[in-house]
């Protein structure tokens, strides 16, 4: 029998992905999903790429009563990946209490029900924004936590802290957490890829929609950061290789490998790109020229961050294998793909 796994956000960009991948490796999918910033037909195109249709509920996981029927309606749920949260840095910055209530509640709902139904693990969908700017580059997980820098980014942490302290309460789950560098592109049969509701808070989503010409610029904030451009440098790591590090992070936690009840790993690729480099690998990848104007730099954003992935590399056994171009590429081919369905 199959190991049966929840996915929650399981219809959003990552969720969507990681969800194929499980399925590719032979789990079970049970997707909860409030469509908040995605929709219904993720659910077919999943079923499209992968070859399996999993299990959709509509549901958000601030219902404490509505995840409890989700877990007596499919029994035997081994594990969970939590992806659902508001994940916008701005928009964090203006609406705190929407970033708190909706990322906090929902993972400790999750945590109060695993006991009850014999959930062994979970593992959390945690960002590099937890380590703020840091004093070393690359940064490796022993770095300090900063003080965040945006409401979403103190989501991040403090929900780190709510994991650690409900294991170290005796609470008998483990978990892994992925503190993900910056995911971009999309699946190579352009089937699924980045969708944001609205004006894309993303700098990947808002170069292919500037690109195609839903967008009329880009705008790049801030040239005068102490970067070799002046520009933002981030780690860019392409969707389906992240997606595959919460396979790995499943299979660790369901064998029991897992060398501390919460394990932290870096997922991302070891290098760094400003985003003026990011612009310019689009345009030579695609052939397109984008139209971007320099702005004033924008409120929360870190000047720079890459990873040291060489824990994830050694432990998991799992590397960043996609180059820049390609991933660049695949995301311009999901546009493309949109245009030709109709969608933008």
């Amino acid at each position: 029998m199959k190991d049966r796994i929840l996915v929650t956000g399981g219809t959003g960009y990552i969720g969507s992905h990681t969800v194929v991948e499980l399925q590719n490796a032979g789990y079970e999918v049970v997707i909860v999903d409030n469509l908040s910033n995605s929709s219904a037909d993720v659910v077919d195109n999943i079923e499209a790429v992968s070859g399996i249709r999993p299990a959709f509920e509509k549901l958000d996981c601030l219902d404490f009563a509505g995840l409890d029927g989700v877990f007596a309606k499919y029994p035997g749920i081994k594990a969970i990946i939590h992806f659902a949260a508001s994940k916008a840095v701005g928009e964090s910055v203006q609406k705190p209490l929407l970033y708190y209530r909706n990322n906090l509640v929902s993972l400790i709902n999750l945590l109060e029900l695993m006991p009850k139904y014999n959930v062994q693990g979970i593992v959390f969908s945690s960002s590099c924004t937890v380590y703020g700017q840091p004093d070393k580059l690359p940064v490796t997980e022993e770095a300090p936590i900063k003080k965040a820098e945006s409401p979403y980014g103190n989501t991040k942490q403090i929900n780190e802290e709510i994991i650690r302290d409900t294991v170290a309460s005796g609470a008998p789950v483990s978990a892994i957490l992925l503190r993900y560098f910056n995911p971009i592109g999309a699946h190579p049969s352009a089937l699924l890829g980045e969708l944001p509701n609205g004006v894309p808070q993303n700098l990947v989503p808002y170069i292919v929609q500037t690109a195609i010409g839903i967008r009329e610029k880009l705008s790049i904030f801030g040239d005068d950061y102490n970067t070799p451009d002046g520009t933002c440098i981030r780690d860019y790591i392409n969707v389906v290789d992240l997606a595959k590090a919460h396979v790995v992070a499943i299979a660790r936690i369901l064998e029991k490998k897992q060398k501390e009840k919460v394990e932290v790993f870096n997922i991302g690729t070891g290098h760094g790109l400003s985003v003026l480099q990011l612009v310019h690998a689009f345009e030579k990848a695609t052939g397109v020229k984008l139209n971007y104007q320099i702005a004033p730099r924008r409120a929360g954003d870190i000047e720079q961050v890459w990873a040291d992935p060489a824990l994830a590399n050694k432990e998991l056994g799992w590397k960043a294998e996609t180059n820049i171009e390609d991933t660049l590429r695949s995301a311009w081919n999901w546009q493309l793909k949109l245009r030709e369905r109709g969608i933008q």
